[in-house]
């Protein structure tokens, strides 16, 4: 094996593991702590069975990535050293990685206060919207400095200018800024609105991430290809506890960080086409409820759906939570081989 499959297995194992054994830990202290979800009365009224257990189990995942990826992204340069071996990408790019994880890390502590706000009060309202975008719009403008930097440092003139796929390079001037501070934080909230049912927004996570690892390998951003790998390892170590009937949740705390943590592994790398494509189920039900109060107003009080976000639907209609995992899993790999043929033939 070279130094990028050791550093890659090495990654989601080290993940997986602190994050399965973290939740040997942290639920029964939560219990204790009396830390449990509240569920409000105009939601799924068969989820009040739920009301109680732990949340922001998100903790869990957050150490083992930050961890794991602190471990092995360094290593890989270290064993690539070691074994002789000609690394293409520079040092800077480490700053580009570790400033993707730091950006995870706060949005994570923003759902993190919103959580605690929830526990303290006793109701499933925390900080306000208004609230939660000051702090994301803020830290993806941080993010988007410090990449511009290290990419400026790496002799990259056009800082807007983005790939896509079969066109070439567009440059979206100004607008970049704009737009891609709202895809980022718009993919940011699509997570969050996903975590309704045991299971969702992690497995869906799972197989972006799979994903995110293979393109990035085939493109030869390897130090980004082994952070997907741990989030990989971090999901799966987290869905042993949260698949039906879950154990914990994740809570704001993790959705919002899984949310971030895949914008910005995908920008770091220049996937920006991609990035929409991989979070194809996490759009869709953002979609959902958006165009339920869309329709809500035009049609004076009538429902597209039975419930929004979408999986409150098909749960409406008959489908348990394993089943509608199991959809959205299978539709994200069907994105992710999209892309990845996509990449392939677009290179």
């Amino acid at each position: 094996m070279n130094s990028y499959s050791i550093s890659a297995i090495s990654a989601i194992i080290l993940s997986f593991l602190i994050t399965l054994f973290l939740g040997k830990i942290l639920i029964p202290y939560l219990q204790k702590l009396k830390y449990g979800q509240k569920i409000l009365e105009i939601g799924p009224s068969w989820h009040k069975s739920k009301e109680g257990t732990p949340t922001m189990g998100g903790i869990m995942f957050i150490i083992g990535i930050t961890i794991s990826t602190a471990i092995c992204v360094p290593g890989y340069y270290l064993l690539s050293d070691y074994f002789g071996i000609n690394v293409t990408e520079t040092p800077l790019m480490m700053v580009k990685i570790f400033a993707g994880l730091g950006a995870a890390f706060a949005n994570g502590l923003v759902g993190m206060f919103d959580d605690f706000v929830k526990i303290a009060k006793k109701q499933n309202k925390g900080l306000s919207p208004k609230q939660k975008l000051i702090f994301q719009f803020g830290i993806t403008l941080l993010y988007f400095v410090t990449i511009h930097y290290v990419n400026l440092q790496n002799g990259v003139s056009n800082l807007t200018s983005v790939k896509i796929p079969f066109f070439g390079s567009v440059d979206f001037g100004v607008f970049y800024w704009i737009i891609f501070a709202l895809v980022i934080v718009g993919i940011t909230n699509a997570a969050n609105l996903t975590d309704g049912i045991d299971g969702l927004c992690a497995s869906v996570a799972f197989f972006i991430a799979i994903f995110c690892m293979i393109i990035l390998n085939v493109l030869g951003m390897f130090g980004l290809s082994i952070e997907a790998a741990a989030l990989a390892g971090g999901c799966l170590g987290f869905l042993f506890w949260n698949f039906y009937p879950a154990k914990i949740f994740m809570g704001d705390t993790g959705s919002l960080f899984l949310g971030s943590i895949i914008c910005m592994i995908c920008v770091g790398g220049g996937l920006y086409v991609p990035l929409i494509i991989l979070c194809g189920v996490y759009i869709l039900e953002m979609l959902s409820v958006i165009l339920q109060v869309v329709y809500f107003k035009i049609s004076h009080g009538k429902r597209l759906f039975k419930m929004s976000p979408l999986h409150h639907h098909f749960e409406m209609s008959g489908w348990n939570e394993t089943k509608i995992c199991t959809v959205a899993s299978a539709a994200t790999c069907i994105l992710g081989i999209l892309t990845v043929l996509l990449i392939t033939y677009a290179i």
